[in-house]
């Protein structure tokens, strides 16, 4: 007679190290506290954390895609959206389509061909976490659902720029509720190349679970951000109640099927 042996199977998923998971976390609080210091600050300093807001969110995004999806899928995302969102932002300061007309200031640092280096970033900065919940709550339907997310996060960033001075819209006509200084065309441009742009990243990038035990708190946690600190900056540090409740209703919208499947999973199917 002889014995055999049986082994379990292992977890297939890596560990990541404390000081990987610390650097993530530490990149992603320096984020949040330059967004916290917004409304604090004025003239230089303002202009120097918007632009360093955006980099840091955005490395925070890129190394969580890394340290939980691994290195091709990273440089696949960053690659794809960072090259989509410059074409598009060119198309769409020279062109007039699909957002409507509107030219960028000099204050957002170094330009390429017109349109400021941090802004592709501020794409990538949001379709990680984006993509992440678009996933999460539909299978057939990632490309609206997460075209709807980045037309819901607009409707924070762009009163908050033009207020500042960062970009200027030229428009007559319909202007989206509660922003007048907003073209109702830049309201559906954002639904459109959102859609293209989650249509792309979920075709070609894999839909295996994730290489690593890292959990998707970081982007979570960043979405949920977005919510909070645009409704309560625009309520009480920028006086715009308005963009306040259209941004919070619609993001809201957006957010409450990714937060419900968070906490109660996703639904039984029959």
């Amino acid at each position: 007679m002889s014995l055999r042996q049986f082994y379990p199977k292992r977890n297939t998923r890596k560990t990541i190290s404390n000081q990987k998971l610390f650097l993530l976390y530490a990149i992603a609080v320096i984020a949040i506290l330059l967004q916290i210091s917004y409304p604090l600050l004025e003239a230089e300093p303002l202009r120097l954390v918007t632009i360093a807001t955006v980099y840091w969110a955005a490395g925070a995004m890129c190394l969580h895609a890394l340290l939980a999806y691994g290195t091709t899928y990273a440089l696949t995302f960053l690659g794809t959206t960072f090259t989509y969102a410059l074409i598009i932002e060119q198309i769409g300061s020279k062109t007039g389509w699909p957002f409507g007309t509107y030219e960028y200031s000099g204050s957002l640092g170094y330009q390429i061909y017109g349109v400021p280096l941090v802004v592709p970033f501020a794409w990538v900065m949001m379709a990680h976490p984006i993509l992440i919940a678009a996933r999460k709550v539909t299978k057939n339907w990632v490309f609206l659902y997460g075209g709807i997310g980045l037309m819901a996060w607009d409707l924070f960033l762009d009163p908050q720029m033009v207020l500042s001075g960062r970009w200027e819209w030229s428009f007559t006509g319909a202007h989206v509720p509660f922003q007048p200084m907003i073209p109702l065309s830049n309201l559906f441009g954002w639904l459109l190349t959102g859609m293209g742009l989650m249509a792309i990243l979920n075709l070609i990038l894999k839909h295996d679970r994730r290489r690593t035990g890292t959990s998707t708190a970081v982007p979570d946690f960043f979405l949920i951000w977005c919510w909070f600190g645009g409704v309560v900056g625009n309520i009480f540090f920028f006086d715009q109640p308005g963009v306040a409740l259209i941004g919070g209703v619609v993001f809201g919208l957006f957010l409450i099927p990714y937060l419900f499947m968070l906490r109660f999973g996703p639904p039984d199917t029959f």
